[in-house]
C-alpha cells in the first residue's frame, strides 16, 4: 500500500509538469493569437492613403471570412443593443467617399468632387463609422445607422492641404454636422484652421481628428516629435492609432498631445470599386473608429453638448499609457462627480492581453493530462491487482496439496 501511495503521488507530479509545460508563463505568443500587426491572418489588399502613381486603387478581390479583432476589441454586437448613432451625421473629411459603395448606399450625402474618390481611403473609413457591412454584417461600424457628409480634405491623389480642409470644416459647420471627423494631418498650423475648428465648435460639433498623418512610403532619419493639426487645436479629439496589445504600430510617426488610442492595424473595411474588403491602419483610421463612437453617445445623449459628448469617451476609456477607446462604456456608463478621473487614475498602465489561444491551450492541455493521468492509474491498478490476484491463487492451489508446505492436513 505505501507503495502504490508513492506511486499516485508520482502520477500527481507528472500531471502538474505536464500542465506546466503545456502552457507557458504568457511571455510567449501562442500559435493561433493575433499577428503583431493585428491581421489575425486575413489576406487583404491594403488600402493606400494617398496615390504615387495617376491610376485610382483597383478593386479587391478578397472578402474577408471573420471579424476582425478591432471590432471585437469595441465590443460593437454589445454596442449596437444600445446605440447605432441613428438620427447622427457624421461629416468625414478626408479623400472622398462613394456614395453606392457597398454598406453605405444611401446614407451617404457628398459636397463637391467628394463622390470620387479616387483612393478609396475616405470609403474606407466611412465604412468603419456608418457601414451596414453589406454582405458581410459582422464588418459593421460602429454607428452603422448614422449618416455621412462626404468632404474632400484632399487633392485626388490623397495629398492634403490647409485650404481643402478649411473649406470642407465650413461645410461641414454650416450643414450641421453633429460629428466632424477630420482624418487627415497637416504639419504646420494654420490661422483660417484655426478659427474653423472654433466656429465648428461653437456650433456644437464634436471635432475628432488623426494625431499624426500616415508615415510616408520611405522616410530617411528621424522624424522628431511634433503636434499635428488640426488634432493639436484645442477642444479636438486627438486619436493615435494602436496594436491589440495597446502599443502603437511599428514606424508611427510620433507625436503629443494624444487624447485617445483605438485599433489602428489590421483593420478591415470595404472600399468604392466592388464587394471586396482592404486592411487598413493609421491614426486616420483610429480617428474613423472614435467618430463613430462619438455619433453612438449623440444618438444615445442628444441632450449632451460636444464637450460632454468628448468628455465622456475620455473619462470611459479603458486606462493605459493612452487611454482606449471604449464605445460601449461611453454609451452605457453612468458618470458621478467623480467618476470622470477613476478610469484615468489606474494604478499604472494596463494592457489588455487577448486569451482566446491561451484558453485553447489550456482545454488542450486539461484534457490531455486527464487523459494521461487516466492511463497512469489504469497502469498501476494494473500493477497492485495482478500480483494479488495471483497471490490468492496460489494460496487457494496450496490449501488443496497437503504435501505442500502449508498445505491443509487431512482431517481423522
Amino acid at each position: 500500500m505505501k507503495r502504490c501511495a508513492r506511486l499516485l503521488s508520482g502520477v500527481a507530479l507528472v500531471a502538474v509538469l505536464s500542465l506546466s509545460a503545456a502552457v507557458p508563463a504568457g511571455a510567449a505568443p501562442l500559435p493561433g493569437g493575433p499577428a503583431a500587426d493585428g491581421k489575425r491572418g486575413q489576406e487583404l489588399p491594403t488600402i493606400p492613403s494617398a496615390l504615387s502613381g495617376d491610376a485610382c486603387t483597383p478593386a479587391s478581390g478578397k472578402r474577408a471570412e471573420k471579424e476582425d479583432w478591432s471590432r471585437q476589441r469595441l465590443d460593437l454586437e454589445q454596442l449596437h443593443r444600445h446605440s447605432t448613432g441613428a438620427g447622427v451625421t457624421v461629416a468625414l473629411i478626408g479623400t472622398g467617399v462613394d456614395p453606392e459603395a457597398a454598406g453605405l448606399s444611401g446614407r451617404v450625402a457628398v459636397r463637391g468632387a467628394a463622390s470620387d474618390d479616387c483612393v478609396g481611403h475616405g470609403t474606407f473609413l466611412a465604412g468603419l463609422i456608418a457601414g451596414t457591412g453589406g454582405g458581410s454584417p459582422y464588418l459593421a461600424g460602429v454607428a452603422p445607422h448614422a449618416k455621412i457628409l462626404a468632404l474632400r480634405g484632399t487633392d485626388r491623389r490623397g495629398t492634403p492641404a490647409p485650404g481643402p480642409v478649411v473649406e470642407a470644416l465650413h461645410e461641414a459647420t454650416a450643414a450641421g454636422a453633429e460629428v466632424i471627423a477630420v482624418t487627415v494631418a497637416l504639419p504646420r498650423r494654420d490661422a483660417e484652421l484655426t478659427r474653423a475648428i472654433a466656429e465648428a465648435r461653437r456650433a456644437g460639433a464634436v471635432v475628432v481628428a488623426a494625431a499624426a498623418p500616415d508615415p510616408p512610403v520611405a522616410r530617411s532619419g528621424e522624424t522628431p516629435s511634433r503636434i499635428y493639426w488640426p488634432a493639436g487645436e484645442p477642444g479636438v479629439l486627438s486619436v493615435a492609432g494602436m496594436l491589440p496589445d495597446g502599443t502603437r504600430p511599428d514606424g508611427s510617426l510620433p507625436t503629443t498631445g494624444i487624447d485617445l488610442a483605438a485599433p489602428g492595424a489590421g483593420v478591415v473595411s470595404g472600399g468604392p470599386r466592388g464587394d471586396g474588403h482592404y486592411l487598413g491602419g493609421g491614426a486616420p483610421v483610429a480617428a474613423a473608429y472614435a467618430a463613430g463612437a462619438a455619433a453612438a453617445v449623440r444618438a444615445a445623449r442628444p441632450g449632451d453638448s460636444a464637450d460632454a459628448v468628448a468628455r465622456r469617451l475620455r473619462a470611459t476609456a479603458y486606462p493605459a499609457d493612452i487611454p482606449q477607446l471604449d464605445p460601449y462604456a461611453a454609451v452605457t456608463t453612468v458618470l458621478g462627480a467623480s467618476t470622470a478621473g477613476d478610469r484615468r487614475r489606474a494604478a499604472g498602465p494596463v494592457t489588455v492581453r487577448e486569451t482566446a489561444a491561451a484558453d485553447r491551450v489550456v482545454g488542450r492541455a486539461t484534457v490531455l493530462v486527464l487523459a494521461g493521468s487516466a492511463a497512469v492509474a489504469g497502469f498501476l491498478w494494473a500493477a497492485y491487482a495482478v500480483p494479488r490476484a495471483r497471490a490468492r491463487r496460489r494460496l487457494a492451489a496450496g490449501t488443496d496439496d497437503p504435501g505442500k508446505p502449508g498445505g491443509a492436513m487431512p482431517r481423522t
